[in-house]
């Protein structure tokens, strides 16, 4: 199991800073673990997983 930044989320999501943050809020995006007073970072797996659900719902969509 391997932690990410918030740099490499960005990196491997495209999504801006704000953007993942937002998507947090609203329950659309794996949450971050906490390691410090002002360091969080995310697991690589759930993150990746999440890029894929992306890719399968698109394929639902061009299904349907």
């Amino acid at each position: 199991m391997k932690l990410i930044k918030l740099k490499a989320v960005m990196d491997c999501t495209g999504l801006a800073r704000s953007t993942v943050y937002k998507f947090i809020a609203e329950g659309r995006f794996p949450k971050p673990v906490k390691l410090g007073v002002r360091m969080v970072a995310w697991v690589e797996s759930e993150i990746q997983q999440w890029i894929l659900d992306k890719i399968e719902h698109r394929e639902q969509v061009v299904e349907k």
